[in-house]
């Protein structure tokens, strides 16, 4: 999860969030070396007191600066559509789970079990134990088995939410009637923690949402507890 003063992005827990991390990285270090270009030129052209006629007027020139600028697109372009294809791909899920969005809270339905589902709502302050994070705890995890590819419904009830998960690179939006799906894959076993990411009203800041991945033979234990209570 985030920390205070951080500038960069949170861990990756999932391999298409370390596909983002690399492709930021790859952008970044274009926009670096185009800005020190720039920089560079602007500084040559205010302190020199040459002038050189074949840049005042030169074909050659006038073609590297074209060309060049359609390079760097592409190369920019390609890893993005790779990743955008990537985000898509949904393979034989071993786990679907309906999200949906309420005001102020999600409730989740695992829709391989007959009657496994429950609501999550954030811990108040007041509420919390020793370790536990302000804001961002529920009083129901959604536990996954780790490993596993999942798939992620997601709508809303009322009005437009937003389910986001930074460290797993996954944010889908949940609009009323309409049903979205999004899929992926935890990379280890941890808690992970995201928020309502749309603006939905006075307690938009209070929808928090924590997934728990477990190994699968905890992920059965926990599955068969839950159905024994419900």
């Amino acid at each position: 999860m985030a920390h205070p003063s951080q500038l960069g992005f949170q861990d990756a827990a999932s391999p298409m969030m370390e596909e983002l991390l690399h492709f930021h990285d790859h952008a970044l270090m274009i926009l670096f070396l185009i800005s020190t270009l720039v920089l560079y030129i602007i500084v040559a052209m205010v302190t020199t007191k040459l002038t050189n006629k074949f840049i005042l007027d030169s074909q050659e020139i006038e073609i590297i600066w074209t060309i060049l600028p359609a390079i760097i697109l592409i190369l920019i372009a390609l890893p993005s559509l790779r990743i955008l294809y990537l985000m898509d791909e949904i393979n034989d899920p071993h786990l679907t789970i309906k999200a949906m969005g309420h005001q102020w809270y999600w409730s989740y339905e695992y829709t391989d079990y007959e009657d496994l589902l429950f609501d999550a709502y954030m811990i108040p302050t007041q509420d919390l134990a020793p370790g536990q994070f302000r804001l961002l705890e529920t009083d129901h995890r959604m536990v996954i088995p780790a490993e596993s590819p999942i798939r992620i419904l997601v709508s809303a009830e009322d009005v437009l939410h937003s389910w986001a998960v930074p460290s797993l690179g996954v944010k889908m939006d949940a609009v009323p009637g309409r049903l979205n799906q999004t899929a992926f894959i935890t990379s280890r076993p941890g808690v992970f923690y995201g928020q309502c990411s749309e603006i939905c009203g006075a307690n938009h800041s209070f929808m928090p949402i924590v997934i728990e991945a477990v190994p699968l033979k905890h992920f059965e234990d926990w599955s068969s507890l839950m159905l024994q209570d419900s």
